[in-house]
């Protein structure tokens, strides 16, 4: 098995044509280099320096050696510059996974705080259903998810980051409109367009409608909340949706919302990740961009004032 050591100093040797420089660059003795050079030609069987006087020069078999040896060794400059690289944060890749709401209406945001900070690093963003975007985590397709936590995992930590409102999104026409607040047995009475299986969303509301014995009547299910505003704005149904979500539609005076009896409803979201598994550099740096706000202040927040947080800090 050919001795990489020994190819070193042959390389150094063969690179200066002169044992005492190599083995000042390699931090060795002249008798070691000569000794080293000496087996590793014993090891090729071939004669790789000639001696003339006091010069030496490579022999033909030398010099064909040489041009292998130093291209290996230019890659290895290479590979350790994409070390330090790496490390550094000036290269790499993060595999991040999200629910659609998050990737339409709030990752550019977090994505361009981030790039900011790491502008050489490559992003994968993959969109799902929170339980999709944790299987994704346990499948090693993603290294981190920011996600509601629709259900534990033992593989999965999941960390707080924020707690979103949710509203109950009517069009500006509804009955509902001129009525004060609801229950969720009354919301049983309407056509109700829901989040997809899977979502932390569809988990929430139904886990409502559970707690005051009713079912939703369900009319439609998708993943797409921009199909979901239109389907509402039409009348054809009822939605629960992230507050964030809607907010522009509300302003402008496209869907409306109407409140809850006696209560405010958040989904909460988390950073998730594998337990157990060491975070690449970019991974780590991600995580550590979204909990540069304490916990305590994270916690009750919503994406749109971590957002606004964010941003008056920048002035």
């Amino acid at each position: 098995m050919l001795n990489f050591n020994q190819l070193r100093i042959f390389h150094h040797a063969a690179k200066h044509l002169n044992f005492t420089a190599a083995a000042n660059e390699l931090f060795i003795t002249q008798p070691a280099v000569t000794a080293q050079v000496k087996s590793f030609e014993e090891f090729c069987n071939l004669k790789l320096f000639k001696k003339r006087g006091r010069k030496i020069y490579l022999t033909d078999e030398g010099k064909a050696l040489f041009d292998y040896a130093d291209k290996i060794f230019k890659y290895e400059k290479e590979i350790e510059n994409v070390i330090d690289d790496m490390k550094e944060l000036k290269r790499g890749v993060l595999r991040l996974g999200t629910t659609k709401t998050y990737a339409r209406y709030f990752m550019p945001f977090l994505i361009s705080s981030f790039r900011e900070a790491y502008p050489h690093i490559k992003i994968h963003l993959d969109e799902g259903s929170s339980r999709d975007m944790i299987y994704s985590l346990v499948n090693v397709k993603n290294e981190v998810a920011v996600i509601a936590k629709v259900e534990d995992h033992p593989d999965v930590s999941f960390i707080p980051f924020s707690r979103e409102e949710m509203v109950i999104i009517v069009s500006t026409e509804h009955p509902f409109v001129r009525k004060k607040a609801f229950t969720f047995q009354q919301l049983a009475q309407e056509p109700f367009i829901m989040k997809e299986n899977g979502s932390g969303t569809r988990k929430l509301v139904e886990d409502l409608f559970a707690q005051d014995n009713c079912l939703p009547n369900v009319l439609m299910e998708t993943s797409n909340t921009e199909f979901i505003k239109q389907l509402v704005m039409r009348g054809e149904g009822v939605s629960f949706l992230v507050k964030e979500a809607v907010d522009a539609e509300i302003k402008e005076g496209k869907l409306t919302t109407v409140p809850l009896k006696g209560r405010k409803v958040f989904l909460d979201v988390s950073i998730a990740y594998l337990k157990d598994q060491v975070l690449s550099p970019s991974a780590k740096a991600f995580i550590d961009t979204l909990g540069s706000l304490k916990p305590e202040d994270m916690h009750p927040m919503g994406i749109g004032a971590l957002m606004a947080k964010m941003l008056a800090q920048r002035k």
